[in-house]
């Protein structure tokens, strides 16, 4: 059967005290809400519809680049009311309901709510907790059949007692969902529409409520503050965490790693402490992350090793090279296999030949540098004139010598070699010496300058 799916995102989120919608708060680099809209694309859906209200033009703004619709809720009347905004918009068999600060909810959990949906059967997931408090309660009869949902605030002291509590995230005929939703009542404790009083409307229409629990609490929790928040974040983390180490990573300690992208891994990957990874990362076989390392949209080949405290990003590391302690390589950079890099070396879109050496305190912009070239301490690449960027070319076997300028354009032959401390302003040929620096003058009997009295 065809589907749409809601997402309710209207919410103001007081408690956040922020001026960002709080369905635009992240949890692993990815908003709350693009968590969702995440999980509801792998549903493959006819339409996406996400309810907004507070902070309408930034949820929009957030979703420019995807085929997302929108349905505004400019009052704040309750959930059911919510959902009603979306009806003109859907077109298929069923609906499925998320929230837009639920944002750990499953695949998995999702599509075994959405087989319970038949003729005259609607899905609900519920949540068993040991203090339920601010849930809806699941009301049964004596054969277990799901008879309504009550609001913990219209709850009685008897129903509070019930465990078994209320996601919010539904899935029904969408027929049925029109006819339902038309005939809410606000005749509550909050004065709102509760989407929630479809379930009585349903089992009166002598519909079966199936339900699905879910198998970890914190799946269906929501965010309503900055702690709230912090919990899902460190959940997800943890998840991501497992998930890695079952697949032969080993990780240090789990509690002290973040992933906030897509991280595809090979075997025997060994990744210490406070590593983050961002965005798309590549990590293939038996490489080894050193602690607090920043990674992001880049990809690191067989044996590669990353030291202690260094920055990559959009980069790629060879086949068994390495980089760091305190090495930064920018969007471009490229190390070629036994390629090396060492401590305060960046690196920005320039690619460093198979066993190339810059061993430290160097910057390499916009440089294309042959094998087995040895970089000098101190040495620089100076790439920008004030308003565009030119290349240096170095072959193979070159030799820079410490603290030399290569200002670009600039082209060095195979085997070239630089003196150490030199401005090399003009191309060099294969095999020649360059040096370019004034004769060192010793004055004898010099007296410095002392501080007036």
């Amino acid at each position: 059967m065809s589907l749409d799916i809601i997402i309710l995102a209207a919410g103001q989120g007081t408690r956040m005290r922020s001026s960002l919608p709080k369905v635009l708060h992240p949890v692993a680099g990815r908003s709350m809400v693009g968590h969702v809209v995440h999980t509801a694309q792998q549903l493959t859906p006819t339409s996406i519809q996400v309810v907004i209200g507070h902070g309408a033009q930034k949820v929009r703004e957030h979703f420019a680049d995807q085929s997302i619709s929108f349905a505004v809720q400019e009052q704040q009347l309750g959930t059911g009311h919510a959902v009603a905004q979306a009806l003109p918009n859907l077109t298929a068999e069923r609906v499925l309901i998320l929230y837009g600060d639920v944002p750990l909810i499953t695949k998995d959990t999702l599509l075994g709510l959405l087989a319970k949906v038949q003729p005259k059967q609607i899905g609900l997931l519920t949540v068993l907790l040991d203090d339920p408090t601010g849930y809806g309660r699941i009301v049964r009869d004596s054969d277990g059949k799901v008879q309504a949902i009550v609001e913990h605030k219209d709850a009685n002291d008897a129903q509070r007692l019930i465990k078994e509590g209320n996601t919010g995230i539904l899935a029904v005929p969408r027929a049925c969902l029109v006819e339902w939703l038309g005939k809410l009542s606000n005749n509550n404790a909050q004065g709102e529409y509760y989407l929630t009083d479809i379930i009585a409307m349903a089992v009166a229409d002598g519909f079966t409520v199936a339900t699905e629990i879910a198998q970890d609490a914190i799946e269906v929790q929501g965010a309503n503050d900055r702690l709230q928040l912090s919990e899902l974040e460190r959940h997800y983390q943890y998840r991501s965490a497992l998930a890695l180490m079952k697949q032969g990573v080993t990780l240090r300690d789990p509690a002290r790693f973040d992933i906030r992208g897509e991280v595809i891994v090979g075997k025997d990957v060994l990744i210490d402490v406070n590593v983050i990874l961002e965005g798309s990362v590549l990590i293939e076989d038996n490489v080894h992350i050193g602690a607090n390392c920043y990674i992001k949209d880049s990809v690191l080949r067989n044996g590669a090793i990353i030291k202690a405290n260094s920055y990559l990003e959009g980069a790629e590391v060879g086949n068994a090279a390495d980089c760091g302690p305190f090495a930064r390589l920018r969007q471009g950079a490229i190390l070629g296999a036994q390629a090396h890099v060492g401590n305060f070396v960046e690196l920005k879109n320039t690619r460093l030949g198979e066993g190339a050496k810059a061993g430290h305190l160097a910057y390499l912009g916009d440089s294309d540098i042959g094998a087995r070239t040895n970089i000098g301490a101190g040495t620089i690449t100076c790439n920008y004139d004030g308003a565009n960027k030119h290349k240096t070319v170095m072959a193979e076997d070159v030799f820079i010598g410490s603290n030399s300028s290569l200002v670009a354009p600039v082209n060095l032959g195979a085997g070239a070699t630089t003196g150490a401390g030199s401005t090399i302003t003009g191309d060099v040929p294969a095999g020649a010496l360059a040096v370019g620096r004034a004769r060192q003058r010793n004055i004898e009997n010099w007296q410095r300058p002392v501080k007036k009295k």
